[in-house]
This record gives C-alpha cells, sequence and structure tokens, in this order.
C-alpha cells in the first residue's frame, strides 16, 4: 500500500503509486517490528529466552498444560515451526513435552519449576516495553487493537 506522502496535492504526478519504500506501509510495519524486537531481544536476553520462546511462555503462564496445537492457535504457529521452539524450551529446562493419555497423536506441554519460576524474571517486561514505546496506555490499547483488527483482516483475506 502506498502512503501519499502530501495528501493534500492532486497534482497527477502525486497520484501515481511510487515504488519508495518509505512510502509503503508495509515497510512502516516491518521497521517498527524490527525496532520491536531489538527491545525484546535486550530485555530477553536476561531471561536466556527469544522473543518467540517467550511467547510461548506467555501462552503457559496464562494456562498450563496445553498441546502443541492449542499453543500453534494462540500463536498462529504451526507445528513445524513451534516443534523446534518447545525442544529448545525443553532443553533449557522450562517445559516438559509428553504424549497425551487420551490422544497419543497430541503432544501436551506443562511448565517446569523452572519455567514456573522464570514468570516473576518477565514480570516487569511489559512496563519496560511500554516505556520504551513512550506511548501511554490508551495509545498502546488502540494500537494494538488496530493491529488485531489488521492481523484478522488479512488473514481472512487469503
Amino acid at each position: 500500500m502506498f502512503i501519499p506522502m502530501n495528501s493534500n496535492q492532486n497534482d497527477e504526478k502525486e497520484q501515481t503509486t511510487p515504488l519508495l519504500v518509505d512510502q509503503q506501509f508495509c515497510f512502516a510495519l516491518y521497521s517498527a517490528n524490527l525496532a520491536m524486537n531489538k527491545v525484546y531481544r535486550q530485555l530477553l536476553s536476561q531471561l536466556e529466552i527469544t522473543y518467540p520462546q517467550y511467547l510461548v511462555m506467555l501462552v503457559l503462564w496464562a494456562q498450563d498444560d496445553l498441546t502443541l496445537s492449542e499453543i500453534g492457535e494462540q500463536l498462529f504457529l504451526d507445528s513445524a515451526t513451534l516443534t523446534p521452539l518447545l525442544k529448545r524450551l525443553e532443553s533449557a529446562g522450562l517445559i516438559n513435552r509428553q504424549r497425551s493419555h487420551q490422544d497419543e497423536r497430541q503432544v501436551v506441554v506443562t511448565l517446569t519449576e523452572q519455567g514456573h519460576a522464570l514468570q516473576s524474571k518477565a514480570r516487569a517486561i511489559p512496563e519496560a516495553i511500554q516505556c520504551a514505546t513512550a506511548c501511554d496506555d490508551e495509545t498502546l490499547l488502540t494500537l494494538k487493537n488496530e493491529l488485531d483488527e489488521l492481523r484478522d483482516n488479512l488473514n481472512r483475506s487469503r
């Protein structure tokens, strides 16, 4: 999507869609994501986990004892992407993976004692992220809701 530099001008030249990176919506989203990931990388290095691993831990801190597919649904990740993340978390001693007793096809993921303990170390991360954004609660909530809607619209358009 092209974002006009000056939408008040009706010049024909302005009506064409130039292929300039700084005028692309996708680049604004991409570069904001890069900046956000840099902040998270710094904060999460203290916990010795990556951002995708942090997302898995957030899901499990909210509700432990979930199947791989339940975690994948919440994070919009398929099992091929999620499995290596879970293996690394298991190697780090933060989770356990085991086959479900009810359905051998399902893998159940549970937090270890160390995984539960990591939650207290992570409690300061949301506030640190908010400080880094220099946004107030209302602005962040509005942005989050708009991005959720954008994601949902894009998913429906496939």
